[in-house]
Parts: C-alpha cells; structure tokens; sequence
C-alpha cells in the first residue's frame, strides 16, 4: 500500500510499539494520527514521540467519541491494550473492559468513520498458553492461561468478526515478546526484559525465574515493519516470531555482555503465583506471514540488545 500522504490512525501510540510505528509510517511519509489514554502504569510516555513527525490525541478507547477521530483514516493500527498479566489476575473486568470492550467500541465506531480502512491488529502469542509443541503455528488450540489472554482474543475475534461479516480487511498479529527502544523499562509491567534493562544501565542485579524457558524476541522496528506489510499481507491471524530463539538464561547473559559487561543477572526458582499463568517455551512458527509478505526481522539479537541500551542511556530519566 502506498503511504505517502495516507492518513493511519495508530492506537496505543504513545507505546513502545505504537511509537515505534508511528515513526515508522511517519517516514514512510504517512500523516499519523496517534490515539492514546496516557493512562499512569501503562507503557504510554509522551517522549516516545520525540522527534516523530505524529499528532497525539490524548483519549480513551473505552470512553471516547472515536467515530470524530477515525474520520478520513486509510489504515487503522490498533496497538492499544491493557498488557499487565497478573494485572488482569487482580482485576479481570477491568482488564476485560480496556481490551475486548474497548475494541469493540473502536470497530463500531469505525464502521461508521472509515469503512473502508484496512486494519491491522496487535493480538499475542499469549493466546495459545503453554505449547503442545514447538514451534507453535495459527493451528495451535487456543488454550489462554490467563484473564489477559482471554481478552485478548476476544479482541482478536471481535475483529476477525469485522472481517467476516463486512469485508473489511483485517490482519491480526499474534506478536512474540517485543523488545526495543521506547520499552516500558520503570519496572516488568510491559515485559520481564523491560525491568532487566533498566537494571544493567543502574548497574544492577536482575532476577531470572527459572532460565530453562525459551524465547524468539522481535525487535520493534522489525515489529513495526511487519505492521506496516500487514497491509498488503491477505486477511487473516498470522504468527510473528524474530531472532532465532534463546533461553532466558542465554538471554541474560546476552544483555550484560551487550552492556560491556556491566550488570549482573541471578536464576531464581519461579514465584509460584506467577509460575500458574508462565506458558514456558515458545517459538513462533511465521513461515504464513514471511511468505504472505516476504517479511523477515533484520536486527540480530544481540545487536537489538546493544541498539535499545545506547537509546535509554541518554534518555533515562525520562523512562524510569
């Protein structure tokens, strides 16, 4: 799709991955619109939009007049979500409420605003709970291990509805663990990986629960690339993996290196309350959406690790 002079509506845009699109589209020469709660706890900063060319609006999907917002949209991102896993233990119809209903008000409100618009939706491999086997492809039984993952694919699903019912063009992105710079890094909120960061740029030490557990980390300016081939890809829910996969452990040792060595990591046993809700392993199996769109990740782990450190050394203060 060409995007120069398109106006894209990116949701959650003043998230990690949300800004990190916007910039993307944005230099693509896009006119970005980027809506988003500002809500305190969330991965939402407003220096995540430093020096991107984006007009913010401050508003909530589950409160907002949307239809105003959506008007003249050519592609509508939708990254907006609640993303705390124990969050939603704590308080699931709150989680439930800033997720499924919220995205069922955006999908009403853009049947109104912009019917044509293609959409482009961040769901999670979070769906699928612990694998059955590795790695895991769109065929998997969805088995959600948590309040926050059911939500999720109830967002998911509210979309793929939007599709089937009235055509609208609809990609859904079940996203591994992202990482990158603009990532909530104050604390684990967002991502594990996010409170590690943090502690190798104090000096510190991290936790790593168990170590055994793997993972294929995107990097996000990969992650926004995919996004923005989404548009082209044809409907439908496709995985999205990234750099070969690393265990936890291997991961840890990969950060303190990337930081010169300064930091240091120790394995602890799981907690047990979050142990009930861990999927384990996971890799994605993408070869659906690399050959629906000739997609591929470009940052090799290691260097997304040193990239994302050199970006929060200077910026910080700002992030923590």
């Amino acid at each position: 799709m060409e995007l120069a002079g398109l106006r894209c509506v990116v949701t959650g845009g003043a998230g990690f991955l949300g800004a990190t699109l916007a910039a993307a589209l944005a230099a693509r020469g896009a006119r970005v619109t980027a809506i988003d709660a500002m809500l305190p706890g969330t991965g939402a900063n407003r220096a995540n939009l430093d020096g991107v060319d984006a007009t913010l609006i401050e508003a909530d999907l589950a409160t907002a007049d949307l239809a105003p917002l959506l008007a003249g949209a050519g592609a509508i991102f939708h990254l907006a979500a609640h993303t705390s896993h124990m969050g939603s233990q704590a308080d699931p119809r709150r989680d439930l409420a800033q997720n499924a209903d919220a995205t069922l008000r955006l999908i009403l409100a853009a049947r109104a605003a912009a019917p044509a618009a293609p959409v482009v939706h961040a769901s999670t491999r979070q769906l699928y709970g612990r694998p059955r086997a590795l790695p895991v492809a769109e065929d998997h039984p969805v088995d959600p291990p948590d309040a926050n993952a059911v939500s999720k694919w109830a967002a998911e699903q509210y979309w793929m509805l939007e599709h089937k019912v009235n055509r609208r063009h609809v990609v859904a992105l079940r996203l591994t663990n992202c990482y990158g710079p603009r990532l909530r890094i104050a604390d684990a909120r967002q991502t594990f990986l996010g409170l590690w960061i943090r502690r190798v740029l104090e000096g510190g030490t991290f936790a790593v629960w168990g170590g055994e557990q793997m993972r294929d980390l995107a990097f996000g300016e990969d992650v926004a690339q995919a996004f923005i081939a989404a548009l082209d890809a044809p409907p439908g829910v496709y995985n999205l993996g990234g750099a070969p996969a690393v265990t936890l452990g291997e991961l840890a040792a990969i950060l303190v290196r990337a930081n010169g060595g300064r930091g240091s990591f120790r394995v602890e046993t799981f907690p047990e309350d979050r142990a009930k809700i861990d999927i384990g392993s996971y890799i994605a199996d993408d070869r659906a959406f690399r050959a629906a769109t000739g997609w591929s990740p470009s940052v090799a782990l290691e260097e997304g690790l040193a990239r994302t450190l050199a970006w929060f050394r200077p910026r910080l203060a700002a992030y923590v």
